[in-house]
């Protein structure tokens, strides 16, 4: 693995939509197969050291932390989007000159070998910026990735701020995205949070970075149910059923 990498794993949600208070654990503390679903995400990201990857808490930090030991940890408090959670890891990674592999705690069955790929292509495009971007016959509420007539990135349009016409698109985000860390932390001054939630979305830093003449890629595979994140007590049980096709 390039020894400049380093990941960072959104992980502080309270998975307020799993309908199941009493059992009062983080979103990404849900289990399945036995394991969190952060068990399954660190897993496939077992190419980079531990000591490279920050694990962004924030909802039952110590849950978090007491299981899985030894990364590094950076808190955010309020859970103000996904464009938020990365600010709040930049106090561990300001003094990083290298690429930032950003991901999701709660989307744990993508595969070590689509992470490992899509860091390759990174590299070898030299972006300073790559999303993974994918198609599922999955309906899946995913921002939806538009680009211009020559095929070159736009913008990510969030699901909820889509046009009837955007939600045609069936090029995905996948909320996996790699970043020169320089640039992400310089982008991440300009993020702002007027769209519906109110929230620092990361899915606008792209199009920031463009907008500043960075080189942004899109690395487009066959992702299926590999992108299914956990939201619902039906999606835990969607997801269970598909690590488990794969034992």
């Amino acid at each position: 693995m390039e020894a400049r990498v380093k990941a960072v794993v959104l992980a502080a949600g309270k998975g307020t939509r799993m309908h199941s208070e009493s059992s009062d654990v983080p979103k990404v503390m849900r289990v399945v197969r036995g394991k969190p679903l952060l068990w399954h995400v660190l897993e496939a990201l077992s190419f980079i050291e531990k000591k490279d990857i920050v694990i962004v808490v924030g909802y039952m930090k110590d849950t978090v932390i007491n299981y899985f030991g030894a990364y590094g940890y950076a808190l955010q408090a309020e859970q103000l989007g996904t464009g938020h959670a990365v600010m709040a890891a930049r106090a561990e990674l300001e003094s990083f000159d290298g690429e930032i592999l950003v991901c999701c705690g709660d989307v744990p069955a993508i595969k070590r070998d689509t992470y490992e790929s899509f860091v390759s292509a990174h590299f070898e495009q030299k972006n300073d910026c790559t999303i993974l971007t994918g198609e599922s016959s999955i309906a899946l509420p995913y921002g939806r990735v538009l680009r211009d007539e020559m095929g070159n990135f736009l913008e990510i349009v969030e699901d909820r701020d889509c046009t009837p016409e955007q939600l045609l698109i069936k090029e995905l985000n996948s909320g996996v995205y790699m970043f020169n860390s320089g640039k992400l932390f310089e982008a991440l001054h300009s993020l702002r949070n007027n769209n519906s939630q109110g929230e620092y979305y990361l899915t606008d830093v792209p199009w920031i970075m463009r907008d500043s003449g960075a080189q942004i890629g899109l690395h487009k595979r066959d992702l299926g149910d590999e992108i299914i994140g956990v939201n619902t007590p039906e999606q835990l049980a969607q997801v269970d059923e598909i690590l488990s096709s794969r034992e």
